[in-house]
């Protein structure tokens, strides 16, 4: 079990992480090293990492929250419909580009 555990430790980016270490600056390489060997993961670190920087942080003003959340929910709603009204555009253009080089080797 514990064997598993610790081959879990060792991905790409652990690896990764730990040569990165040693070439930046090698006591930065041994803290990485001596993180994995101790029990933690480059993975999940990273990953925690990046879920504090999405979480949105509160203000401390619940009804400004409230609105951030409302204007942020509208604007990802705009964005979806307008990526699709660019793909309608997209597949219209391709339509007549097409039925133009049908017409023209009609023609010929």
């Amino acid at each position: 079990m514990a064997q598993s555990c610790s081959r879990s430790r060792w991905t790409p980016l652990s690896i990764a992480a730990i040569v990165l270490g040693f070439v930046v600056w090698w006591p930065i390489g041994i803290a990485v090293l001596a993180y994995i060997l101790w029990g933690g993961s480059v993975d999940g670190a990273v990953n925690d990492a990046w879920n504090r920087v999405r979480t949105p942080r509160s203000s401390g003003n619940r009804a400004f929250d409230d609105y951030k959340e409302q204007t942020l929910k509208r604007l990802e709603e705009e964005q979806d419909a307008f990526a699709d009204f660019v793909e309608k555009l997209r597949a219209a253009r391709d339509r007549e580009e097409f039925e133009r080089f049908m017409a023209e080797r009609g023609k010929a």
